[in-house]
């Protein structure tokens, strides 16, 4: 069946790849969200602390050749585009190269697995507003958020294996498992499915995993989502408990060692580098808890595969959609409310999903 699209479009969130841009990029992430300065200088010195480079625009890169690849052995023939939100390449200079390739219709995988604000509807914002901004820019549609695809949470399995291999054996069995997502406000987590999402991802994973690697015994072993970076006012209600504060406790209840997995991150960014592999790993240290961190889905063939088989869901009515667990695909098409926190100010966003040309 021929595609309905001409392009892809890898939508993401940006980074600094000098010094020079750190102070800008965190100044275009914190625009009308009235973050501290002292939270915006405290976070800017996280990527200075990396020579002022993010390595998320890489792992896109990296990301987006893998994807390539895999089309260019099974198809569809579409090119694949890079736009950020927050740091160059900028969206509406994306789009701007799409319309003069001649693309007029592209279809949107943004990295983020889950629904929320910031994980979904700002970036369909943010795709809408660039749209308005470029004369001639090509149509665009979401694909559809995939916190329970297979090629999403299988991989997790291995890496939790791999972190749990460096622990010493004697306390390997006890390990606790500790999920981590992005933390997000309280009032934006009661409009949307985030941590549902995140919970059953969790859950799945676990039952995945002790069909892999039962504990003696029948024992089951205990695991927690919790949360990381974290960036509003003290005043406003965020999602806990924060990673570090968990780990305290578990120290506190006598856990004998712990394992992080970054489900709510799909690469190895700022979030994961700085927050789990210096913060997390220096509370860790203070306590004395065998720690080990698993990795994300970041080029896993299994990923890359996910991000073409969604294309292949838009494109072609026989291709299965895929989901583990009891809650099935999500949606295609957003409803109109989708991720909308009430007092938010309404705009404008593209469609997650129209009907193809021809139907």
């Amino acid at each position: 069946m021929a595609s309905s699209y001409d392009a892809i479009l890898l939508v993401s969130f940006g980074g600094p790849e000098a010094p020079d841009e750190v102070i800008p990029f965190m100044e275009n992430v914190t625009r009308g969200r009235n973050i501290p300065r002292e939270r915006l200088e405290e976070v800017s010195e996280h990527y200075f602390s990396f020579d002022g480079r993010s390595p998320i625009n890489d792992q896109n890169r990296a990301l987006i050749a893998a994807l390539e690849e895999l089309l260019a052995a099974e198809g569809p023939d579409l090119p694949v585009y890079f736009g950020n939100r927050n740091w160059h390449p900028m969206l509406p200079d994306t789009l701007a190269q799409m319309r003069d390739d001649g693309i007029e219709r592209a279809i949107c995988f943004v990295t983020s697995a889950f629904s929320s604000y910031s994980g979904c509807r700002q970036y369909r914002e943010n795709l809408a507003e660039a749209t308005a901004e470029v004369e001639g820019a090509p149509h665009l549609d979401k694909l559809r958020v995939y916190y329970n695809h297979p090629g999403f949470l299988e991989p997790q399995v291995d890496f939790i294996l791999d972190a749990l291999g460096e622990l010493d054996e004697a306390v390997r069995d006890d390990a606790h498992i500790v999920f981590t997502t992005h933390s997000i406000p309280r009032t934006m987590s009661r409009h949307c499915d985030y941590e549902t999402q995140h919970y059953e991802a969790c859950r799945i994973v676990m039952e995945l995993l002790a069909e892999r690697a039962p504990l003696p015994e029948g024992r089951e072993r205990p695991w927690q989502l919790v949360f990381n970076s974290r960036s509003g006012p003290e005043f406003v209600p965020w999602l806990e408990p924060d990673i570090n504060d968990h780990l305290t406790d578990l120290h506190a209840q006598g856990a004998r060692a712990a394992v992080c997995v970054p489900i709510g991150f799909i690469s190895d960014h700022m979030e994961v580098i700085y927050d789990l592999d210096v913060e997390a790993v220096e509370t860790a240290g203070e306590l004395g808890l065998p720690f080990a961190r698993a990795a994300t889905v970041g080029t896993d063939p299994r990923f890359v595969a996910l991000i073409r088989e969604l294309v292949m869901e838009r494109i072609d009515d026989q291709t299965e959609k895929r989901a583990l667990g009891t809650r099935g695909p999500n949606h295609d098409a957003c409803p109109t409310d989708c991720c909308f926190t009430p007092g938010q100010e309404a705009r404008e966003v593209v469609a997650a999903a129209t009907p193809p040309r021809g139907r």
